[in-house]
């Protein structure tokens, strides 16, 4: 089974593309949590657990977790994070 891993830093509007941000501006959020990246993995029909000690090679210094979802071997890693990006905007509209 494959596993992906998604990371704050994917959805973080304050970040470039070179500090790490996977999705447009117009996807991006302000501070993502991995409660949030979480649901969004569960409301498209994945399983995700989130690891709360864990921190972006590129964050090294902020233990802001990560979530890992099982299940996703039907979609590319950048097709997962761009949906995930879009539920994260719909959950905070």
């Amino acid at each position: 089974m494959v596993e992906n891993v998604i990371w704050p830093a994917y959805l973080d509007a304050a970040l470039s593309r070179a500090e790490g941000r996977r999705v447009s501006q117009e996807l991006a959020v302000e501070e993502p949590t991995v409660d949030e990246i979480a649901k969004a993995v569960q409301q498209i029909g994945y399983d995700a657990t989130i690891e709360r000690d864990k921190s972006y090679s590129r964050e090294h210094w902020a233990d802001r977790g990560r979530v890992v979802v099982r299940g996703a071997d039907d979609s590319s890693k950048n097709d997962l994070v761009q949906a995930v990006a879009a539920y994260v905007v719909a959950m905070r509209e």
